[in-house]
């Protein structure tokens, strides 16, 4: 028995609490999982996991044991790339889910930068707005904005993103050009909503030292950063939207900046990952590159 593989098994069947998931993550067949893990519990013995028809639970021993494999595990890649000290060091596969306007229009552009920094890494890069179980897909990190309410989630912050105010010609000339924050109240809003983390009904103004926080409302709701954009693009109503999405309208007149006075809150980038699952190097210069290219775009996006 290879006593480190099994210990990467043990901790992989807690993680997902699925003795299948754990093999098809690990890209191996369910049978050599299950005896990793029974020839596990017979070399300590003691009973690591409560099989059931069902779910897989950990018991009292498993846990204490689990916490020790996944620092042990982590010392044990430390020391590996400590000892190998190259960039290329850094190998095997990354997977990694992104918003969908992050991913397509920031990440996937400069990702040729981070190969070029660390050719051994490969990147399985999921896109989408879509609520992430990391555990249960197997994903390492999942990049999102704004703090999510799962306390179960590590949350690395890596920047922050601006925001603004805008809205199309087309639904400007039908409802007039709002002047302060208070006249909104009678606009019609695109509220962006998440089956998880709920409605973003309530927007935000700063100007000098005034703040102002009005619930807003409007007709139409959408779940998609992208269709998001195309809402207020169609005159479905006044946007609050990123700069680096928002830009390429607002020079070509398609969108029109409102309130520029007033300033939303930026949004926070996070990189999260469960508390479960250690921090691995792929993942330490992952975070680091993404702050550099966040800062590096963002500045680039900045209106004035």
């Amino acid at each position: 028995m290879n006593r480190l593989q099994a210990m990467e098994v043990f901790t992989r069947v807690v993680d997902t609490a699925s003795f299948t998931r754990a093999a098809e993550q690990m890209s191996l067949p369910k049978a050599t999982v299950s005896t990793l893990v029974r020839q596990l519990e017979q070399r300590l013995g003691v009973r690591l996991l409560n099989r059931t028809t069902r779910r897989v639970n950990v018991t009292v021993e498993g846990a204490a044991y689990y916490e020790r494999c996944v620092r042990i595990l982590a010392e044990v890649e430390d020391s590996e790339h400590a000892i190998a000290g190259t960039r290329t060091a850094l190998q095997g596969l990354l997977r990694v889910d992104v918003g969908a306007a992050f991913g397509r229009r920031l990440l996937v552009p400069a990702l040729p930068e981070f190969f070029a920094l660390y050719p051994g890494i490969r990147i399985e890069l999921g896109c989408s707005d879509r609520v992430v179980d990391a555990v249960e897909e197997g994903v390492d990190c999942f990049v999102r904005g704004g703090l999510p309410p799962d306390s179960t989630l590590v949350a690395q912050p890596v920047g922050e993103i601006d925001l603004l105010y805008c809205a199309a010609p087309t639904y400007l000339a039908a409802r007039g050009v709002p002047r302060h924050p208070e006249d909104l109240l009678g606009h019609d809003i695109v509220r962006y909503f998440s089956t998880r983390y709920g409605q973003t009904d309530t927007w935000n103004f700063s100007r000098s030292e005034t703040r102002l926080e009005l619930a807003l409302d409007g007709p139409f709701a959408v779940n998609d950063s992208e269709a998001y954009l195309e809402a207020g693009l169609a005159g479905l109503g006044v946007i609050k939207m990123t700069t680096f999405m928002a830009e390429e309208a607002l020079r070509e007149g398609r969108l029109v900046r409102l309130l520029p006075d007033w300033r939303p809150d930026p949004l926070p980038i996070y990189v999260m990952y469960p508390e479960s699952r250690r921090l691995s190097a792929k993942v330490r210069v992952l975070v680091a590159w993404l702050s550099t290219l966040i800062a590096r775009e963002i500045e680039q996006a900045r209106l004035d």
